[in-house]
């Protein structure tokens, strides 16, 4: 039975919030300027035989909720038929109620496969018989789910020593909607983690530089930077549980690097004093490039051991860390600052502890230059749900300009996660004109609100990326 849950005024609480969505955010393009999408994928117009292979597949946020209500790991990430593994999401799904999996859900079936049923152990055959159906057909391709949202450009996530051939031919391609790509060099940074050695011999073979000393590192990430520039990247990317910084010398540095491909022990100052070095050396050449960095931070990954070493990294065993932020992030963003190399830069944190400091961090490096030059970053990944994101924009609000504000991104795996945009933009609504509502905001200025919700959910980043 057809449900009236995803409605037209969904989230909408008011004729204010009503008509800012719809009339000035709802048909706004998306730039969806951060995800982890294969841009394999989308060059082979991948054709999904049903909803687990697009859906259920790769996403840890659908496998931690089906862990927690007793599901075996055979029907999430084991040997279990795709139809089996849809099955078991379907009886989760009614469990999920007040989680953002339940909005989103029903967001996408309506969106993707205008299916509004709720989907349940009673609803799920019917459901996975018509979205299988409809996913084999050339419609539903990958590069046709891109289109259904009104996708403009995406930016996917690669790493240092990817080829970058998918892009290469993406771009000349007929395909209408722009595919670019983020530089994620942290393997290049955690020069503590065990395989930073092997992962090093790799980073020369794609530089075609041996890297023998700090310097031909340094000349091995600068190649690579020039490389992703060339293919159209704009972009930088960094998944830190915080930003380090230590006093160090250049002669410190090349001393602690020759230790570890020596295989000699690093203590903790060595390991902070490399990680500050190479990072700072990698903002100076980001703002050299013209680029937009970003700094994903305060995520306490891998904490299940046992379950990690069976299926290894970004399988659902992370959670928010309680680092310290401020004092580490301002230095270090000060030392860019004072030589007039600190880039255009976006700051996203995990603990929602964390959003006060963030929103006046960027006030201390908006210089003027470049209209909000330094970003507080949208809810990320345990705060992209409705509470989270309205504790963002509200503290962004409070402590700086929303005006300015860059909006969403999916930061997601799956082709079927841009209805988190129109989440967010219907949330911003409803948030903005509450306040509408209650004479907070003047009525009379709704061309003028509709304009700053329009900029948030399209315009600001279209003129904050250099694409």
């Amino acid at each position: 039975m057809s449900s009236n849950f995803i409605h037209d005024n969904f989230l909408l609480e008011n004729k204010y919030a009503e008509e800012l969505y719809h009339n000035y955010s709802k048909h706004q393009p998306i730039i969806d300027y951060h995800n982890h999408l294969s841009p394999k994928e989308i060059l082979d117009d991948q054709v999904y035989n049903n909803l687990t292979k697009v859906w259920i597949n790769g996403d840890h946020y659908k496998w931690r909720a089906m862990r927690t209500l007793g599901v075996n790991e055979k029907f999430i990430t084991g040997d279990a038929s795709d139809k089996e593994k849809f099955m078991h999401w379907a009886k989760t799904v009614p469990y999920t109620m007040r989680n953002p999996l339940y909005h989103w859900t029903h967001l996408e079936l309506s969106r993707y496969f205008d299916v509004n049923d709720l989907l349940n152990e009673k609803s799920a055959e019917k459901i996975y018989a018509e979205t299988s159906e409809k996913l084999s057909s050339a419609d539903y391709s990958c590069r046709n789910l891109l289109r259904k949202v009104n996708a403009e450009l995406v930016c996917t996530t690669e790493d240092p020593i990817d080829s970058l051939e998918h892009h290469q031919k993406l771009a000349t391609s007929d395909f209408e909607v722009k595919v670019s790509t983020a530089f994620r060099p942290d393997k290049a940074i955690l020069i503590a983690n065990s395989s930073y050695n092997d992962y090093i011999e790799s980073l020369g073979k794609a530089a075609d530089i041996t890297i023998e000393s700090y310097q031909d590192l340094k000349d091995a990430l600068r190649s690579r930077i020039a490389y992703f520039n060339t293919n159209g990247c704009r972009l930088c990317d960094h998944g830190l549980n915080q930003i380090s910084f230590v006093e160090f010398t250049e002669s410190e540095v090349a001393t602690i690097f020759k230790k570890k491909r020596n295989k000699e022990i690093l203590s903790d100052e060595d390991v902070l004093k490399f990680e500050t070095a190479i990072l700072l050396f990698l903002a100076e050449s980001y703002h050299e490039f013209g680029w937009v960095q970003q700094f994903h931070l305060g995520a306490l990954r891998n904490n299940n051991a046992r379950m990690h070493s069976i299926l290894g990294p970004d399988t659902g065993w992370d959670s928010i860390g309680d680092y310290p932020q401020a004092e580490k992030l301002s230095a270090f963003l000060n030392a860019l600052d004072s030589k007039n190399k600190l880039t255009k830069t976006i700051i996203y944190n995990l603990n929602p502890s964390d959003n006060e400091v963030m929103a006046t961090m960027i006030g201390n490096f908006n210089d003027g230059s470049v209209k909000g030059k330094v970003q507080f970053g949208s809810g990320w990944w345990f705060l992209d749900q409705k509470d989270g994101m309205t504790k963002q924009l509200n503290a962004l609000s409070n402590m700086s300009l929303i005006s300015c504000f860059i909006g969403m991104l999916t930061d997601s795996r799956s082709f079927l996660s841009f209805p988190r945009h129109e989440y967010f933009r219907r949330i911003l609504c409803n948030l903005v004109g509450e306040e509408v509502n209650r004479g907070e905001l003047p009525k009379e200025e709704m061309e003028w609100i509709g304009k700053i919700v329009a900029d948030i959910s399209y315009g600001n980043a279209k003129n904050y990326f250099n694409f």
